[in-house]
Parts: structure tokens; sequence; C-alpha cells
């Protein structure tokens, strides 16, 4: 027996289109904007140190993080000036990427 096909529609520059939907792209995680209120790591590493505390006030620019990865110590910033809200890892914590590391209020 022959599985039925599922046409879907969808709109691209003022078109209407019908096509099939592979699995793969069913299961896709759906776009999300990035918040900058959560920082999170750009690559998979170790955190080396800390300098951060919760409720600690900071300006854009400053250091939060030191994210080694492949042997590089990597300083992740401030993006924004702010609160920290929580913070997500410790130093010698394994983290991968897209790991949040710590939020602002």
């Amino acid at each position: 027996m022959e599985e039925s096909t599922v046409l879907r529609t969808f709109m691209y520059e003022n078109a209407s289109y019908e096509t099939e939907y592979t699995k793969k792209f069913e299961k896709r995680q759906p776009y999300a904007p990035h918040n900058p209120k959560k920082v999170a790591a750009f690559i998979p590493g170790t955190i080396m140190k800390v300098f951060v505390k919760e409720k600690d006030k900071v300006k854009k620019g400053d250091a939060m993080v030191v994210l080694q990865a492949m042997k590089m110590n990597n300083h992740i910033l401030a993006p924004i000036t702010g609160v920290i809200k929580k913070i997500h890892v410790k130093q010698t914590d394994n983290v991968a990427k897209n790991q949040i590391l710590v939020e602002f209020r």
C-alpha cells in the first residue's frame, strides 16, 4: 500500500507554493530571535574563570566568563549593560555550543 503524500502550502515573495515537507524539516527547531539577555557559549569548551556573581551590575563590554576552547582562552563580554540574574556555569564546567552561561534581568 502506498502512503499518501501530504502537500503543504507556503508563501514566498507573494506567491503560493505547494510542497511535501521532509521528516527532517518537520522536526526542525522553530526559529527564535536572539535574546541579548541570555549569553550562550559560541563553541564547546571549558569554563576557566567566572568574573561575575548574581545581582552584579555590569556594563556593556565587561568581562564575565573565560571559555577555553581549542587551547585558546575566549573572554565572554557583556553584550548589554544590566544586572546579572543567574549564572548557569561554574569554573571547570564543560559546556556545549549554545549552552546558556549567564542570564540578565
